[in-house]
């Protein structure tokens, strides 16, 4: 099942394209925010109000969704503190994980996460890294029967225990799945990607740069003189728009602490989306380089 675009209307600068969730129909933007090492600032003032910054120009430029973990150290703190400056901005999709071994303690860190945000729920929980993930999922399930949540999923990164990433989402009614994805690492392109598709199982994207990784062993290098083909006009966002493109991904959650870099990640969710022709040709430039 391919997810379909949702229109959107040119000249609006909030306007990002978007991808419906399958399970619902409801459309996400596909550029969201990550907040892993980016917001971990703990009580500094002027790295705090920077943080917000960010917060706010991702919602001026039409973002929705800011994913963040107990994992995360003081992000979800510092989300709460720039949600609270904003007034609780209304077009919010709150992404969080439940990351604890003991299955037990499960529901008082999911509280304790809604206090830091400041949030009544959350929009999205996940079992962070597959941890004690065959107790905490049916709790998230019965969270979700009882309207304290919206949606249910499970993460992964950097490749690892996709196998058994596959058998949750073959056998376990999630929502949402999110795995490591970028033009270097296309391993969930085989079966992860294909299998979301069937099941209506929506994808997020974590790692698209490689924390920064790939930027920085890319950048000094001439972008390709076909770029206006892709819509991108930076490595940046030629690398997001590759994987935005993939008819399986929902949203991508590149993560950063500055307001223009936010800015740039969402314009790769405007004007052209790369086909797979143009896709394959844009994977084999920066493999070569």
């Amino acid at each position: 099942m391919s997810l379909p675009l949702v229109p959107r209307a040119w000249g609006q600068a909030a306007d990002l394209t978007k991808r419906v969730i399958p399970k619902s129909e409801e459309p996400l933007p596909l550029i969201g925010l990550g907040t892993w090492i980016t917001f971990n600032v703990g009580d500094d003032p002027v790295l705090m109000d920077e943080c917000a910054a960010v917060i706010a120009a991702f919602f001026e430029g039409g973002g929705r969704m800011i994913d963040s973990s107990p994992m995360y150290g003081s992000s979800q703190p510092t989300i709460g503190y720039g949600l609270g400056k904003l007034g609780y901005p209304k077009q919010l999709f709150s992404a969080e994980k439940v990351w604890i071994s003991d299955p037990g303690e499960g529901a008082a860190q999911i509280e304790a996460s809604k206090d830091y945000w400041g949030v009544r729920k959350f929009d999205l929980m996940q079992v962070h890294n597959l941890v004690s993930w065959e107790e905490h999922l049916p709790a998230l399930f019965d969270m979700k029967a009882a309207g304290r949540l919206r949606y249910v999923g499970i993460t992964t990164s950097e490749g690892r225990r996709h196998r058994e990433i596959e058998q949750i989402m073959v056998s376990q009614p999630i929502d949402f799945v999110q795995v490591t994805y970028n033009i270097l690492d296309r391993e969930v392109e085989e079966r992860i990607l294909p299998l979301a598709q069937e099941k209506g199982i929506a994808v997020i994207v974590n790692r698209p740069f490689r924390q920064g990784d790939l930027i920085r062993q890319i950048e000094d290098e001439p972008l390709p003189d076909w770029i206006a083909e892709t819509g991108a006009r930076s490595w940046a966002q030629f690398l997001l728009k590759f994987i935005i493109s993939h008819p399986a991904v929902t949203c991508a959650i590149p993560a950063t602490t500055r307001v223009d870099h936010v800015r740039e990640n969402l314009e790769a969710a405007r004007g052209i989306l790369p086909d797979e022709k143009l896709r394959g040709r844009m994977a084999a430039y920066v493999e070569a380089l």
